[in-house]
């Protein structure tokens, strides 16, 4: 328990004038989509943002990984927008609750480790769909609702005077950093477009336009649901969504932070994290949420490696709320729009184009299915673990095919098959092709020394070839079996016949 507890690294160099500027852009960054989250989900703006503030500040206190950001997400938004519909807010909270209770078990578990199991192009896929999920996500500012309800395109003038508007914004984050980065440039581009705005008189869309900021410090009930056994049947499945959606894309985020800061984070400790502040949040009004990696990557190209800018950044957002709602509701949507769009341009893996060529086709599918189930679904887990699943059948169909048997003759008489491979159950059939049954001596012998029975289907092969030899009047023997192969051998011994002749002991890695 100690290693949760140690939160601050008080021996890591920290640059306060990044992380505090780098916390102030993420907390502008995170009204609209807090927002906007909340108003897909079907839940109040405030709703949004008081997730946003526990989510942030819990998760950069007690979190994995220093400098990512947590916030209301559009996943968790779209995995609990039915339950919103069905059965209101207060259902909501129960269930961000109770999905908080099963990431901070999954946590102390230690099952974080299980991300090991994304492949690659199941990475690339995830981040190339998110980054055209934020883009397409803006092309919502540059429209309005029309007197009849229905989104519309702007037009003439307030279209022109927008998209400039967000192409300054662009060029700013793009050319600053090439001057100069005393400043952030993100911050910088706000502060500018505000500016401008504001000098000129300029008449455009604004964080206002969206919804009231304007609230006060998250007000803390315990969700006013009947405490049954139909309840929990109501929210356990939400509930389950919710945290499995979580805990993938706060650690596929934490991956991503980690590769670009080029160290590594703690996927446990920052599920628990994750946990804790899903359940403050579900006790605090909020919808709850998870990492969110556009804000991550705004916080970490501005600079920010240390716990401080997330804390910054939520303990400003509350204070805008709380004290400044007035002033941010002026804020131009443009700029946030630009922003954005930036982030996801930045995003996106550019290089996983250049590979598309030299890399296997198996690879390319999962990265392109990835991306369009992330994009067309917004079911981040459900696109993760396709991608996951898929690429574990074309592993398992190429090692199938790489078993292999070298034969030979002793000078007693003894066939030996000495096995290359892994037996599985997708092995199988090829590894039963290699034996000649018929035509083999009396006595023979199966070598695993450079091989493994892996699952049940490899016990039941070596049973049945067994049961064959004897058929013959033949003796079959396995030696070489590595210790844990050995004992899946063991446990299955009342429901087989084999001969092991060898045992020796060989040293297995294990997860610590």
């Amino acid at each position: 328990m100690e290693k949760y507890l140690n939160l601050f690294d008080f021996s890591q160099k920290v640059n306060y004038k990044n992380e505090i500027l780098s916390g102030l852009t993420v907390a502008m960054a995170l009204i609209p989509e807090a927002v906007a989250f909340a108003l897909i989900a079907g839940l109040s703006p405030l709703t949004g943002l008081y997730a946003a503030f526990m989510m942030g500040i819990v998760t950069s206190i007690l979190g994995g990984r220093p400098g990512m950001i947590s916030g209301a997400t559009g996943a968790v938004a779209l995995a609990i927008a039915e339950l919103v519909k069905s059965h209101g807010a207060e259902y909501i909270f129960a269930t961000i609750v109770l999905a908080g209770v099963m990431q901070l078990v999954a946590g102390l578990f230690r099952l974080g480790k299980f991300i090991r199991l994304v492949p690659h192009p199941a990475m690339f896929g995830f981040v190339n769909g998110l980054a055209i999920i934020i883009f397409l996500s803006q092309l919502d500012q540059f429209k309005f609702k029309d007197s009849s309800g229905t989104m519309t395109w702007l037009q003439g003038a307030d279209m022109a005077i927008f998209l400039g508007l967000v192409l300054v914004t662009i060029a700013i984050i793009y050319f600053l950093p090439k001057l100069t980065k005393v400043v952030p440039a993100s911050l910088t581009a706000i502060l500018v477009i505000f500016g401008i705005v504001i000098a000129l008189g300029i008449d455009t869309k604004t964080v206002g336009d969206m919804a009231s900021i304007q609230g006060g410090f998250p007000p803390f009930h315990i969700p006013e649901v009947p405490f049954s056994i139909a309840t929990l049947k109501v929210i356990f499945p939400y509930a389950s969504v919710v945290a499995a959606v979580g805990l993938i894309e706060s650690l596929l985020t934490l991956n991503i932070i980690d590769e670009i800061t080029r160290t590594r984070g703690r996927g446990n400790k920052e599920a628990v994290a994750q946990g804790i502040a899903n359940m403050l949040s579900g006790m605090f009004s909020g919808m709850g949420g998870c990492a969110m990696i556009g804000q991550s990557l705004i916080n970490i190209s501005s600079g920010a490696r240390a716990r401080l800018s997330g804390i910054v950044a939520s303990i400003m957002l509350l204070v805008f709320i709380m004290f400044g709602a007035s002033l941010i509701e002026k804020m131009p949507m443009a700029a946030l729009t630009g922003l954005m769009i930036m982030v996801a341009v930045g995003t996106f893996e550019w290089a996983s184009l250049k590979t598309i060529n030299k890399m296997p086709k198996s690879d390319i599918i999962v990265m392109v299915l990835v991306t369009l189930m992330t994009i067309f679904l917004h079911n981040l887990a459900l696109a993760v673990l396709s991608g996951v699943i898929i690429a574990a059948l074309v592993f398992a169909w190429d090692n199938a095919k790489r078993i292999r048997a070298r034969k030979y003759m002793d000078e007693k008489g003894i066939k030996h098959y000495e096995i290359y491979g892994p037996l599985f159950f997708g092995s199988v059939a090829a590894f039963n092709d290699k034996f000649d049954i018929e035509n083999d001596p009396k006595e023979i012998i199966i070598d695993f020394e450079e091989s493994r029975v892996v699952d049940m289907s490899g016990i039941e092969a070596l049973n049945k070839l067994t049961e064959k030899y004897q058929q013959q009047n033949k003796v079959l023997h396995i030696k070489h079996l590595s210790k844990d192969c050995a004992r899946l051998l063991k446990n299955a011994q009342s429901i087989i016949d084999i001969n092991i002749i060898e045992d020796p002991t060989y040293k297995v890695i294990t997860d610590d």
